[in-house]
C-alpha cells in the first residue's frame, strides 16, 4: 500500500475523471463498520490529495512486474473518506474487482494478437479463472467508482447542481477561486488543483430521475437517454439513500487552464438544457447542449494530439 509519504504532494494524475459513491459508515456490517471507523482516523491512510496517485502507483507496480499482475491477490483495504455534516462517508477502492472488470473490457475491445503483447495469455487466463471463481461465490459485481478517460460523459453532470461545485486553482500559498471557497476533502489547509462536485444521493437521484423523464418525454430514444438510464440504474443499485455522490475531474484539470476551469459550468449548462426541454425553450436547450458538448469534444480531441 502506498501512503502520502510515497507520492508527490501534488502529482500529475492520469487524464481520468471519477464518479464515486460514498456510503454512510452506518451502511456497512458491524465488522466492516469497525474497520472503516478505525481506518478513517488512521494517520497512515492515503489522504485525499494523494489517494488517486496512490491507486495509480499501485496499478503501475503490478503492470510492470514480471510477469504482470492484472489484479491483486486480495481486495484493497483502502478507501476514499469524506466527512460532511458531522458524518463519515466511505468509498472503498475495490481495486481487485475494478481490475478484473477492466481486464475483461480490455480483452473484449482489443484483438487477441495485440492484447497478448500487453499481457501474456496465460496470465490473463489465470486472472479470468480467479474472477469466475469469485463470481460463483455470489459476490456483488457493482463498483462504487466509475472512471472516464480524456472526458466527462455528459450524463455525469445531470445528478449535480451548480452550487455543489468545488474549484481550487492553486497549490500551497496560491489559494483557490475566491468565488468558490472550499476544500476538496472538506478539511483545511492547502489543497491540490481540483474541480469536483459533491451531492447527497437523495438529491442526485431526484435530479437524474427528472433528466430521464424529460429526455424520454421530449426527445425519445437516443444516446443521451440511454446514458442517463444506465447511470440511474447504477446509482439505484449501488448507493445508500443517505450517501454522497462525487464527480471528480481529477487528472483532467491538468488538460485545462485556470480560465477554462473558472468558465467550466458544465453542470449548470446540462441543467439548463434539461429545463429548456421541459419548458419548451428548445433554442435554449439546443444552445446549452451544444456548448457543453463542444467543450468536452475539444478536451477529448487532446487525446489524438498527445
Amino acid at each position: 500500500m502506498c501512503h502520502d509519504s510515497c507520492v508527490p504532494r501534488y502529482p500529475v494524475l492520469p487524464y481520468t475523471a471519477y464518479l464515486r459513491v460514498y456510503q454512510p459508515i452506518t451502511a456497512f456490517s458491524p465488522r466492516e463498520r469497525a474497520y472503516w471507523r478505525s481506518y478513517a482516523v488512521s494517520a497512515r491512510r492515503p489522504r485525499r490529495s494523494g489517494a488517486v496517485a496512490a491507486e495509480h502507483a499501485e496499478s503501475l507496480r503490478r503492470l510492470v512486474a514480471s510477469p504482470p499482475v492484472p489484479a491483486p491477490e486480495c481486495e484493497s483495504g483502502d478507501a476514499y473518506v469524506r466527512r460532511m455534516g458531522g458524518e463519515t462517508y466511505i468509498c472503498p477502492w475495490q481495486t481487485r474487482l475494478r481490475s478484473w472488470l477492466g481486464l475483461r473490457e480490455f480483452r473484449a475491445e482489443t484483438p487477441a494478437r495485440l492484447s497478448a503483447a500487453f499481457l501474456p495469455e496465460a496470465v490473463a487466463a489465470d486472472a479470468e479463472e480467479r474472477f469466475r471463481a469469485w463470481r460463483e461465490r455470489g459476490e456483488p459485481l457493482r463498483t462504487l467508482i466509475r472512471t472516464s478517460t480524456w472526458t466527462v460523459p455528459l450524463s455525469w453532470f445531470a445528478p449535480f447542481d451548480a452550487s455543489e461545485r468545488c474549484l481550487v486553482l492553486g497549490g500551497p500559498g496560491e489559494g483557490g477561486d475566491p468565488g468558490r471557497a472550499c476544500h476538496p476533502a472538506g478539511g483545511t489547509g492547502p489543497a491540490p488543483r481540483t474541480l469536483l462536485y459533491v451531492a447527497r444521493v437523495a438529491d442526485a437521484r431526484r435530479r437524474l430521475e427528472r433528466a430521464v423523464r424529460v429526455l424520454r418525454e421530449h426527445v425519445g430514444e437516443c444516446a443521451a437517454l440511454a446514458a442517463a438510464e444506465r447511470l440511474e440504474d447504477w446509482l439505484l443499485g449501488t448507493a445508500h439513500p443517505q450517501g454522497l455522490l462525487e464527480l471528480d475531474y481529477a487528472g483532467l484539470v491538468h488538460l485545462l487552464g485556470d480560465d477554462d476551469l473558472r468558465q467550466d459550468e458544465s453542470v449548470a449548462e446540462v441543467g439548463a438544457a434539461i429545463t429548456g426541454l421541459q419548458t419548451g425553450e428548445h433554442e435554449l436547450a439546443a444552445a446549452m447542449y451544444h456548448r457543453v458538448s463542444r467543450r468536452w469534444k475539444l478536451v477529448q480531441a487532446l487525446r489524438n494530439a498527445n
